[in-house]
Order: C-alpha cells, then sequence, then structure tokens
C-alpha cells in the first residue's frame, strides 16, 4: 500500500510539474509564453511578481478605477520594458516599447481585439471598434470612403461653424472660469453628431438626455474592467446588467430614430435621382455628406443591414465624442500651463489665417504646423485612450523568439509608450518642439501612435485632427487661457478613456 501511494505520488508530481511548464497553475491555469529556443522567457519578457501566489490575478484587489491606473503605471515603471501578467487564467502581455509595438502592429493575424472589447458590446453591438476578421474588413472598405479627402472639407464646414457657436457662448458668459469636462463634450458631441448623423444635436428635442447617458457606455466598461466577478457574463447579466438597460435604451432610440428619418430622405433622393458617389473629381456641394449617407447606400446594395448601420452609428458616436473631447481639454489646460508656447501658437494663427477667420479651410489649418506640434505633445503626454487590447486567435510567433499561445491578450499600453524614456528623452517634460521634422526623423515610428497604428489604424485620425485644430485656432484668436489647475496633483482613473478624478479648469481672457 505504501509503495503504491508512492508511485501515485510520484506520477502526480510530474503530472503536476509538466502542467506547470505549460500553465501558471496558481493563476488558474494561465497558459505560459514560451521561447522558440526553449531559453528562458524572462529576459525577453519578464513576469510583474505577484502580489499573493495566485500570480497577479489579485494584484488589484479592492482598488477604485484610481488605483487600477496607478498599478499599471507602477508596473511599467519597474519593469522598465514590456512585460507579461498572469491573471485568472489569462496570460497578458503588456507592450510599452516601440519595438515590441511593432510586433503587434504590423501583424497581419493580430487584428483580434481583446475581450475588454466584448463589454462594450451592449452599448456599440459588433461594430468597427469591435469587430474582427471579414466582418472587421468588410466594414472598414464599407466606410473608408465616409473619410475621402473631399468629405473632409464638408466635414469642415461643421467644424468650423460649431467652432464659431463655441467661441459665441463663451463671449456671453457672465464668469470667466470655465470647466472644460462640461462645455468641451457638447461641442465634440454637436459635431459628431451632425457628421456622423447628419442632424444638428441642439435642435433635437431629446439632445440633452442623449448627451446625458452616453456617458454609460464607459461607465458599464469601467465597472467591468475593474472588478473581475462581473468578467462573468452570467454574473453581470444577473446583478448588474439592470443599471445601465434604460440609459441605453434612450441613446439607441435616439440613434435608431435619426436613422428611420434618414432612411426616408435617402429614399427620396433616390427617387428623384440624385444620388452620391464617393468620386475623386467631385465636390459635394448639393446637400452635406454624413457617414450616414455612406451606410445607407451600403445597405441599398445589401452590404448591411439595419442593425449593422445602428453598431456603426454607435461606434462612431462613442469613438468620435469622448475620445476628441479629451485631447481638447488636455491640449487646452497645456496651453494655460504654456503661455510663450501659447503665443508662438497665437502668432503662428496671425501668420497662416484671415482676420475674421470665416473663411478657415483645411489648406490654413496645415500651415498651423507649431500648433500641430503642440497639440502632438498634448496627446502624447495625455493619450486619450491609454490602453487597447489584441487576441492571439492561434499559436504567435514573435520576431523577438516569443511563442504566444492561443487566446494570448496583448495590451498595448499607449500612455506608457509616449512616455518612455527610450524613445522620448525627459518623457514628462512638455516639449512641442520634439514634433518638429528635424526632431523626429530617428524616432522609431512606433513611438507614437495616439490614433493607433497599423490596419487597425484609427479611421476618423484625420477628421479629429482637423476638428480639434479649427476649435483651437478660434479659442486662441479669440482668448488668452490662463492656468487654474496643477496637472502634478492629478489623479487618473482607469478605463477605455483617460479622465483625471479632478475637473480641469481654465480661465479666459478675451483678447483686445
Amino acid at each position: 500500500m505504501f509503495l503504491w501511494t508512492l508511485a501515485v505520488g510520484f506520477v502526480l508530481i510530474l503530472f503536476i510539474k509538466r502542467l506547470h511548464r505549460d500553465f501558471h497553475i496558481l493563476a488558474f491555469f494561465a497558459p505560459r509564453i514560451k521561447t522558440k529556443d526553449g531559453s528562458d522567457v524572462e529576459k525577453i519578457l519578464p513576469t510583474v511578481p505577484g502580489k499573493t501566489i495566485f500570480g497577479n490575478t489579485f494584484d488589484t484587489a479592492g482598488s477604485d478605477f484610481v488605483g487600477t491606473f496607478k498599478y499599471i503605471r507602477d508596473c511599467a515603471a519597474q519593469m522598465k520594458r514590456s512585460y507579461a501578467l498572469y491573471v485568472i487564467g489569462k496570460t497578458l502581455v503588456n507592450v510599452i516599447d516601440a519595438e515590441m509595438a511593432e510586433m503587434v502592429f504590423t501583424n497581419p493575424k493580430l487584428i483580434t481585439k481583446g475581450f475588454v472589447y466584448d463589454f462594450l458590446k451592449p452599448a456599440l453591438g459588433d461594430g468597427l471598434l469591435a469587430s474582427s476578421d471579414r466582418k472587421w474588413h468588410a466594414r472598414r472598405k464599407m466606410l473608408t470612403p465616409a473619410f475621402h479627402f473631399n468629405i473632409l472639407g464638408q466635414f469642415q464646414e461643421v467644424f468650423q461653424e460649431e467652432s464659431i457657436k463655441f467661441v459665441e457662448k463663451l463671449n456671453n458668459m457672465k464668469m470667466d472660469v470655465v470647466v472644460l469636462d462640461e462645455c468641451i463634450p457638447k461641442f465634440t458631441l454637436n459635431v459628431i453628431c451632425e457628421t456622423a448623423l447628419g442632424v444638428k444635436l441642439d435642435e433635437c428635442l431629446n439632445g440633452d438626455e442623449y448627451r446625458e447617458k452616453f456617458c454609460v457606455f464607459e461607465e458599464c466598461f469601467n465597472r467591468r474592467t475593474n472588478n473581475p466577478h462581473l468578467m462573468i457574463e452570467t454574473i453581470y447579466k444577473m446583478f448588474e446588467e439592470h443599471k445601465y438597460l434604460p440609459a441605453l435604451r434612450i441613446v439607441h432610440d435616439f440613434s435608431s430614430d435619426i436613422i428611420k428619418k434618414k432612411r426616408e430622405i435617402f429614399a427620396e433622393t433616390l427617387e428623384n435621382g440624385k444620388e452620391f458617389h464617393v468620386e475623386e473629381d467631385q465636390v459635394f456641394s448639393k446637400k452635406r455628406y454624413a457617414m450616414l449617407d455612406t451606410l445607407l447606400r451600403a445597405e441599398q446594395e445589401g452590404l448591411i443591414d439595419h442593425e449593422g448601420i445602428c453598431e456603426e452609428v454607435d461606434t462612431f458616436m462613442f469613438e468620435g465624442f469622448d475620445t476628441t473631447s479629451m485631447s481638447l481639454i488636455f491640449c487646452l489646460m497645456n496651453l494655460s500651463l504654456h503661455p510663450e508656447m501659447q503665443e508662438q501658437c497665437y502668432q503662428e494663427i496671425l501668420e497662416q489665417t484671415h482676420n475674421d477667420l470665416k473663411g478657415l479651410d483645411i489648406a490654413q489649418l496645415n500651415g498651423l504646423k507649431y500648433l500641430e506640434c503642440f497639440l502632438k505633445e498634448s496627446m502624447r503626454l495625455y493619450t486619450t485612450v491609454p490602453a487597447i487590447m489584441r487576441e492571439t486567435i492561434e499559436e504567435t510567433h514573435l520576431p523577438n523568439g516569443l511563442i504566444l499561445p492561443p487566446h494570448t491578450f496583448i495590451t498595448l499600453h499607449l500612455f506608457d509608450l509616449h512616455r518612455n524614456p527610450k524613445h522620448f528623452k525627459n518623457p514628462e517634460v512638455f516639449d512641442p518642439n520634439r514634433f518638429l521634422p528635424e526632431n523626429s526623423r530617428d524616432r522609431h515610428p512606433y513611438a507614437f501612435a495616439p490614433f493607433s497604428a497599423g490596419q487597425r489604424n484609427c479611421i476618423g485620425q484625420k477628421f479629429a485632427m482637423l476638428e480639434m485644430k479649427t476649435l483651437l485656432t478660434h479659442i486662441l484668436k479669440n482668448f488668452k487661457i490662463l492656468p487654474l489647475v496643477d496637472p502634478k496633483t492629478f489623479k487618473f482613473k482607469s478605463g477605455i478613456i483617460i479622465r483625471p478624478k479632478n475637473e480641469v479648469k481654465v480661465k479666459f481672457v478675451k483678447r483686445q
């Protein structure tokens, strides 16, 4: 009996040893990363020491959104290069250097989004942000013409009109202290609503309610990413989902109603023989072109159905609203903190644009080189989307010798990539001159990726840059911006969008 027990114990030890080689057993059997030549993985991709014996599973237990954000930043500071985490049966590769970022961005097989994007699907469906494989390729090809240069020219008209309205509101305010978190999102949501849907949100009866409920998209995402038990779909649906359904219903009903009305107008247009074609030599002079027109045309050709149109509309509203808001908020804050640089931006505007700004167009905006450098530096330090995630769908070999098991989740931490001293000297110092051509020439091409990179780069990045430059030009032409906050006191919250826990305020002083 003793020998039998000994033999079973010996076999069990061998079995566990074999399992341990392939899985991090105590991290709930998270598959281990290997190397092509069998060498030590830690030399290429070190693992963050866990706070318990269960890998990194409970490293952020009890942390709030601020604590989780700090934990990720501390990991980057501690490891000083890309690293691995083993969490609740999941293998996580965390990328913070440009060399490894390039391996991910340029790999045609690494276009599948990670599991956290599933948490957005109740709000956004399986649109361009979350979809993969054939569906993503088809939707990307379908939507690319909606951002053709000719159409961007018409979008510029919207940017111009909304920027003028924004400045008028500032002029009519009795107080010169402005909470940017309150006013900038209204501007960006108005813009994306008019360009994506072709309607003016301010003229809709339920426009304010729509704005208010839109924040639920991210709130739901943040709750699930910061609470491991809510990652389980059954538990989420049982205990949490009911909190968000009423708000989501309002958002979805609003966009569905707009789509319905636009479909009727589109049908009438076709009956009258007036059709939109996105061609090199065409300027859309009869009426403004909205992204929704592209989708309705695709529906007519049988390439998308009503559900698909709703997915893409909700996706573009979400992506084009909140991300641009935060970039503008941080850029205005940085302008207030650096008066000499602000003055340089102002003088450039005087040199490159007409005095009244009424004819402000893309050509003039392209001439604002220093303003663009300033905006890029602001996006470097305060990356709107701090991280993006991909998933391996099969065993994946990387050029650095790593072998990633299927369903490894690769998180590209853009926030840390942009502050990596390997790529940016004195990374905590705000310096727009980093982005002058002569200073960017030798920088790794994947060291700065605020709009992602590779196949899955942001389809609307030119749209966003034009929108932001237009508003900034109008504000700087009319106001001096004075500081009211110290970013050193900021505590950031984890989530799909970077947000400080603090309010971001500035003071606008009208130029004489």
